[in-house]
Formats: C-alpha cells, sequence, structure tokens
C-alpha cells in the first residue's frame, strides 16, 4: 500500500509516520516543508495543480493529512488548516489516483460541552476559538468534496514529544525547575479544566487503523474519560519522585490528590477501567504552570481555563465509533505518557 504522508515531521505525524514505517505492507512517502521531508511542498502556498502532478506521479492509495497549525493569529490557522486542506482536496480530485483521505481533525471543533457529558460526533460543533474555527473549516471541506474520506477528530494527546508550550508540557518544566532548584513547594494555577488526554502513539494506531478501513465522516479519537490537570499534576509529581507539596492557587484548599478520572455509571466505561486513567491536543495553550517564585513576585494570574480551545472547564469524547468502526482502543494510560512527558523534561539542561 503506498501511503503519502503530509506533515510527517509534526508532533502527531512523527509517530505516524513510525506506525506506517512498521508495517512491511506500506510504501511511505513523506510531504512537508522540511528539508528531511522525501518531497518539499506547503500546502498554504502551492497550488492544487503542483500537487495533482506528484500525486499522479506516485499514485498513493492512501493520503494522510497530519499538517497544521496551532499557533498564530486567525490568518495563520486559516491558511495552514483551512487553506491547506482545501488545496489537497482539489488535488485528489483533479488526481487519477483515487486516493482515500485520511485527515486529523481536533476535538477543538465541537467547542464547549456540558460537564460531565461525553461529546459524540453526531453533536453540533461549536468551536469557541480561531484555532476550531480553522479545523472545523477544514473538515466541512473534507466533508463535502465527494472523496473516500474520513476524519478523526483527535482530542488531547500527549505523551513523548508533548511541546513545552502546552499544559502538560509546562507543568512538565516547572516541575523539573522546582526539583533543579530544591523548592519544596510549587505553586501551580488555572488547573481545573479536564480534558480528555489521549497518548499520541495511541493516535498513531488509530490513524494506522482509519487508513486501512472503509469507514467515512467523523470519527473521535479519545481516551474517552475527562481528566482534571490538577490530578494530572498529582500523577506526574509521583512520577518524578518529586516530594514537595504542590498548592493549586486558584482552587480548592489543602494538597494536590494523585487521583485520576471519576467513576462512570456507564457499565461499557467500567468495564473498561484499565482504561480509566489515558488522558492532550493543544500545543498553543498559554501559561497554566507558575513557580513560588512568581507567586510571590505577584505574576501569578489565576485563570479559569488554562486551554484556550475555546472549550470551556470540560470534554470527553465519545470512543464508541472507533471501537465500532475501526476496531480501535486506547491501550497507553495517563500515567505511562506522563512518565515519557518526565523523562523528556527531565533530559533538559
Amino acid at each position: 500500500m503506498r501511503v503519502l504522508l503530509i506533515g510527517a515531521n509534526g508532533y502527531l505525524g512523527r509517530f505516524v509516520a513510525d506506525r506506517l514505517l512498521a508495517d512491511p505492507a506500506v510504501q511511505l512517502t513523506a510531504l512537508g516543508r522540511g528539508d528531511d521531508a522525501d518531497v518539499r511542498f506547503d500546502l498554504a502556498s502551492g497550488s492544487p495543480g503542483a500537487l495533482t502532478r506528484f500525486l499522479d506521479a506516485v499514485h498513493p492509495g492512501v493520503v494522510i493529512n497530519c499538517a497544521g497549525a496551532t499557533r498564530g493569529g486567525a490568518r495563520e490557522l486559516t491558511r495552514h488548516n483551512t487553506v491547506a486542506v482545501a488545496t489537497v482536496c482539489e488535488a485528489l480530485r483533479r488526481s487519477g489516483c483515487g486516493a482515500r483521505l485520511v485527515q486529523i481533525g481536533c476535538g477543538a471543533e465541537y467547542g464547549p460541552s456540558q460537564p460531565g457529558s461525553s461529546t459524540a460526533e453526531d453533536a453540533v460543533p461549536r468551536p469557541g476559538g480561531p484555532y476550531g474555527v480553522s479545523k472545523l473549516a477544514a473538515t466541512e471541506l473534507v466533508l463535502g468534496s465527494g472523496l473516500d474520506a474520513v476524519v478523526l477528530r483527535v482530542f488531547s494527546p500527549a505523551g513523548p514529544g508533548t511541546p513545552a508550550g502546552s499544559p502538560l508540557g509546562r507543568l512538565a518544566e516547572a516541575m523539573r525547575r522546582a526539583m533543579q532548584s530544591g523548592d519544596g513547594e510549587l505553586k501551580l494555577t488555572g488547573l481545573g479544566a479536564q480534558r480528555d488526554f489521549i497518548d499520541v502513539r495511541d493516535v498513531a494506531r488509530a490513524v494506522h487503523a482509519a487508513s486501512l478501513s472503509a469507514a467515512q465522516g467523523v470519527i473521535n479519537i479519545g481516551s474517552g474519560r475527562a481528566v482534571r490537570l490538577r490530578d494530572a499534576a498529582a500523577v506526574l509529581a509521583r512520577v518524578a519522585g518529586y516530594g514537595g507539596a504542590l498548592h493549586e492557587l486558584d482552587g480548592p484548599p489543602g494538597p494536590l490528590r494523585a487521583s485520576i478520572g471519576h467513576p462512570r455509571p456507564d457499565s461499557d466505561h467500567l468495564s473498561h477501567a484499565a482504561h480509566a486513567a489515558h488522558a492532550g491536543h493543544t500545543a498553543h495553550a498559554t501559561h497554566v504552570v507558575h513557580t513560588a517564585h512568581a507567586a510571590q513576585a505577584g505574576q501569578v494570574s489565576p485563570a479559569a481555563y488554562p486551554y484556550p480551545d475555546g472549550c470551556g472547564s470540560w470534554q470527553q469524547a465519545d470512543v464508541r465509533t472507533a471501537r465500532d468502526r475501526l476496531g480501535w482502543r486506547p491501550r497507553i494510560n495517563l500515567e505511562e505518557s506522563l512518565g515519557d512527558i518526565w523523562m523528556e523534561a527531565a533530559c533538559r539542561i
């Protein structure tokens, strides 16, 4: 199977590439803006005609688009997340390769949801920020293209390679600095948001499965369980061996407890308790972690939602469609993902 992977050098793309390269039946070609791509091409500025000629030459059976931007203003996000996808769709329509398209969407397309609820694919998207709007527009372009296509709405990826600017990345860096300086107390702020974290390697498995399937439309990729960031902070402290006290400035009084998730009345979720700790898709998050020194300097301004993804205080995916149509379930729990995040943070000088 010939696969064209767009965005192979990005956070998700690197793991998707590793997964595909491990499949001896896959012949992989990487297209991107970097020098190490097999073919250099900028979707945001390149023409559909040029991409069509390349598709006709390579003749892939599957095109996977992991490219996109998570940072920047509305114009930049639109160029890299919407215009780029329009180029891919138009090139595939013109090409004679007949390739299947696997587009990587995101949970931010849904926008805010009711706390305690699980968001299914039939929910009406109401993105609360330019990032979610740009990704939703891309999804609509794919769904309306008439192509053999599936959009995987990835919720909050975590694990190795987690960007240092993301909430979990910032949390690990703050803890590293506290341990390095011998601080016995770490003060945190804005940890009340709950997100559905999913390990990036599980995301890669889902992309692989989607490329082999006949499923079309939108499919959620998440753990199916919301985790409060303050709980993730407590688990990270345990994983890192941080013996100091963790205090949340704008949360409930007392030290943070190392608990993950919450009971689910749904028997299906209870039967999969092994996945209860699964839990990352917002590399463009702003500061959510501050050390005690910053607090003393008066620099800490508590934030209600540390994720500027427009999704409010709660997000949790309904992942039954991925199970039923892709045969996919998450395998890697949050503690393992946090362990990998910590290993990378601890290696920084």
